[in-house]
């Protein structure tokens, strides 16, 4: 019983994590190193991900600087970013790049704030999933009398436990980003 739980909390924390990674990528109207570290980068015969190849900062809530540890990258660096289409301003200085995120009109903020009921419902279809595959791996348990019938209820009450204490942490990180949006 406890393995099982054990396991559907795994699995839990793995959806909870894929979850904050989707959504540090939305556009908010606060600059963060996530909107941009993931931007694959032709460096070095190869597309690597931004984070490997420079360091990121956010001097203000709306500006991320670039500065790439190789200055002879900046090139490969600007081209990936005016080809991604996210819709920063990219300004080259001589050692770094000024990215500026631009205000957000009301209608963009709509159109974010339904990304992220999208990816948060997909969230909360994967922690279903979980939850009906558990309930059923303790039926089958009972089934083949690994456990006893009381056991599995009680195994079934854990996961429906894990289970709330997990959508309450997605509500709460769906709720914050959204606060983000909306400025």
């Amino acid at each position: 019983m406890q393995e099982l739980l054990n396991n559907t909390k795994k699995e839990l924390e793995s959806t909870l994590a894929r979850l904050n990674a989707d959504i540090a990528v939305i556009h908010s109207a606060r600059a963060t190193p996530a909107l941009v570290e993931n931007i694959l980068v032709p460096a070095y015969g190869n597309k690597m991900p931004l984070r490997e190849l420079a360091s990121l900062s956010v001097p203000d809530a709306r500006t991320i600087i670039v500065q790439p540890w190789d200055v002879s990258v900046l090139s490969e660096i600007q081209n990936a970013f005016v080809s991604s289409n996210f819709g920063f301003g990219v300004t080259v200085e001589e050692k770094f790049i000024r990215l500026t995120l631009p205000q957000l009109s009301e209608e963009r903020r709509g159109e974010i704030l339904k990304i992220l009921g999208r990816k948060v419902e997909d969230i909360r279809i994967s922690v279903r999933r979980v939850r009906d595959h558990a309930m059923k791996s303790a039926e089958e348990m009972e089934k083949s009398k690994m456990i006893s019938e009381d056991m599995k209820f009680r195994t079934r009450e854990g996961v429906q436990k894990l289970v709330d204490e997990f959508n309450k942490k997605i509500l709460a990180a769906e709720e914050k980003k959204a606060q983000e949006i909306s400025g």
